[in-house]
């Protein structure tokens, strides 16, 4: 759709809003297909995750044949800069971020920053205009919601959920409520019976497999390092109550002594004596702030710093109980002090991640909900745009009481991938409700399968479509839902994209799982 009756503000073939790496995908394709693009990024930073602490394309869960265009091009890069000779998975934030920014210089791409969009004009199922929290009134012809959160998508009125649905709504095996098989040995609650922080109720409370209003927890991901020429104390909590990390201290003491950090830290070794910090999902309490993401999906700007904050101060504050902590072994505890935060990040901010990260939020309801079977099962699509093929991985939900000295985790879905076609339907809104959005971030799946669309790598495969689709729907003055697949798949085809099963290739990815068992 192109307006050429401007009233106001300024026009654009096509708009991004999210400068993730989904949104940058797709505002490096649309500009490259001749789109006068604007990419919209609330923060003052570019590249999402990946320029927060996720310093992994996350390659080795995936079928690397299934890897092409925009990604493609943002790994090549990677490797050019670090001289592999050939691809690089494995990056550091600060060296993503300047790749990000590169790619967005060279296309063309006019970058908006720190101002998120406040609110949006809907007229006859087009999006007419958006306004920036800082006042900027902006028009374009298409859309793209690459969020995680689908901001733009709510505001438009576009139906979405969060949360997991029923085993029976969509006939998947793995939806709902999963409760671990290893029961956890710790005490549960507090001298009047209470339930401890990070206890979110008891395993009677719920059935498996039945759906709920809760989304896979977040964590801060920091930079670590070992490496006292880089070192910088990782500061105080702003806020520190040790009830909150009681759970843990119980473990501790029923555990012993052998306790090691990696059994709560997972903490990956990179370039320049970096340590990649993550939720350690076999650990009974680690860096996961499981309970704090459940109020984020729906969230304002406000309330969302507010849970941000509350996730930066709980992971300090388990870095501060694990170096302090009298229940904590005293090996365990000198490890921890021996460890800082990294210099050479994040320097502009006391050298912690620009942001959290948020795993799951919304997820549209858009023409068509991909679910378990389309990623397992049925997983040829006429309208494929993209490949996926990553481990089905669902972070833990929540922690329930069994009884007063043990407890189980909940939601977690760890299973190897299958090569799956991603259609172009899952990132279109209802005909009826949009007809110039297309949300490549929080698109139309299911709880199941969006673990394994939620990352990076795929969410830049689908990305780079959206853009490639938006920049036709606008230069033809198209309904996104009219553009012709035939035709955008030769496109994309031509890009580098890899839309089809090759022959030759591996369907499953078979070369081993780490030892993780399938939950």
């Amino acid at each position: 759709m192109q307006f050429k009756d401007a009233e106001f503000g300024r026009i654009f073939d096509v708009i991004v809003v999210g400068g993730e790496p989904c949104g940058i995908a797709s505002a490096v394709a649309a500009a490259r297909s001749g789109a006068r693009t604007l990419l919209v990024e609330p923060t003052a930073h570019l590249g999402g995750h990946s320029t927060s602490g996720l310093n992994t394309g996350e390659l080795e869960h995936m079928l690397r044949w299934t890897l092409g265009g925009v990604a493609a091009d943002v790994f090549k890069r990677l490797g050019e800069f670090y001289g592999s000779g050939g691809p690089e998975y494995f990056f550091e934030s600060g060296v993503i971020e300047k790749i990000f920014s590169q790619m967005l210089l060279e296309s063309g791409v006019e970058v908006s920053f720190a101002c998120g969009v406040r609110s949006v004009r809907l007229e006859d199922g087009l999006i007419r205009h958006i306004e920036l929290s800082c006042g900027t009134l902006l028009r374009a012809g298409t859309f793209v919601d690459a969020s995680y959160e689908g901001d733009l998508m709510a505001l438009a009125g576009v139906d979405s959920t969060w949360g997991r649905e029923s085993a029976d709504e969509f006939g998947e095996e793995a939806a709902g409520v999963r409760l671990d098989a290893a029961l956890r040995m710790a005490g549960t609650v507090d001298a009047s019976g209470r339930l401890l922080g990070g206890l979110h109720g008891w395993v009677s409370d719920v059935r498996p497999g039945e759906k709920d209003h809760k989304v896979m927890c977040y964590n801060l991901r920091p930079t670590l390092t070992r490496d006292p020429a880089w070192r910088v104390p990782i500061p105080e909590p702003s806020h520190y109550d040790r009830e909150d990390y009681r759970l843990l201290a119980n473990w501790l003491e029923a555990e012993g002594a052998g306790v090691r950090l990696d059994w709560v830290l997972d903490l990956y070794e990179r370039r320049h004596s970096k340590l990649e910090a993550n939720n350690c999902q076999a650990a009974i309490v680690s860096l996961g702030y499981v309970g704090g993401q459940f109020a984020w999906p729906d969230a304002s700007p406000e309330a969302r710093k507010k849970l941000a904050d509350a996730h930066v101060n709980y992971a300090l504050g388990l870095f501060h109980f694990l170096a302090h902590d009298d229940s904590v072994p005293l090996p365990l505890q000198r490890e921890m002090q021996a460890i800082g935060l990294h210099a050479g990040e994040f320097a502009d901010n006391g050298h912690l991640p620009y942001r959290i990260y948020v795993r799951e939020a919304r997820r549209m309801r858009g023409a068509v909900v991909v679910t378990q079977h389309d990623v397992t099962t049925d997983r040829r699509k006429d309208d494929s745009i993209a490949m996926g093929s990553h481990f089905v991985d669902c972070h833990h939900v929540q922690r329930l009481a069994v009884s007063e000295c043990a407890f189980v985790n909940e939601g977690r879905i760890w299973r190897p991938g299958y090569a799956y076609q991603i259609p172009y339907r899952a990132m279109l809104p209802q005909r009826a409700q949009c007809r110039n959005l297309l949300v490549p971030g929080a698109a139309s799946f299911s709880h199941v399968a969006f673990s394994t669309y939620r990352l990076e790598s795929v969410w830049m495969l689908a990305g780079h479509a959206a853009g490639t689709a938006a920049a036709l729907a606008a230069q033809a003055s198209l309904a996104v839902q009219d553009v012709d697949i035939r035709t955008l798949q030769q496109l994309l085809r031509q890009q580098g994209q890899v839309v089809d099963f090759l022959p030759g290739c591996p369907e499953r990815y078979a070369d081993g799982d780490g030892g993780w068992p399938a939950f």
